[in-house]
């Protein structure tokens, strides 16, 4: 692979080669469905909840809090309709009309649902306004 200068570290970014190490050895080795009672989900419940075990306390949280979720669009929906679904039908979010479609189309859902959304605008610089939130 040529060298690149890669711009969109927002998005995704290239592993570190500690990360890709262990996740090689994990999908080679441990390809067990970890929600299963034979010997082979067994041992991938085990490796699954070390991770959770491991990155709770890098984030000094609760392990039963942490969740792996495929990507950005995933947790968004989840953590959006978690909230939203916590408070019930009728509660107000509040969004920027600039987040990202896995948000928006989110909100979009959650308002068929009976949730009000306020989608404020923003600035040239990509800026809600305080004033706005409070309005809002």
């Amino acid at each position: 692979m040529p060298n690149r200068i890669y711009l969109d570290n927002a998005a995704t970014t290239p592993m570190a080669p500690e990360a890709l190490a262990a996740m090689e050895t994990v999908l080679r080795d441990c390809w067990g469905n970890a929600s299963a009672v034979y010997a082979t989900g067994r041992e991938a419940h085990h490796v699954l909840d070390r991770a959770r075990r491991q990155a709770a306390e890098a984030l000094g949280a609760d392990r039963g809090g942490i969740y792996f979720t495929s990507g950005g669009s995933e947790s968004d929906n989840w953590a959006l309709t978690g909230a939203a679904l916590a408070k019930g039908p009728g509660a107000h979010i509040i969004t920027s009309c600039v987040e990202h479609e896995a948000v928006l189309n989110t909100c979009r859902f959650l308002e068929k649902q009976g949730f009000r959304v306020t989608y404020l605008p923003v600035d040239g610089d990509g800026l809600v306004r305080p004033e706005d939130v409070e309005e809002a």
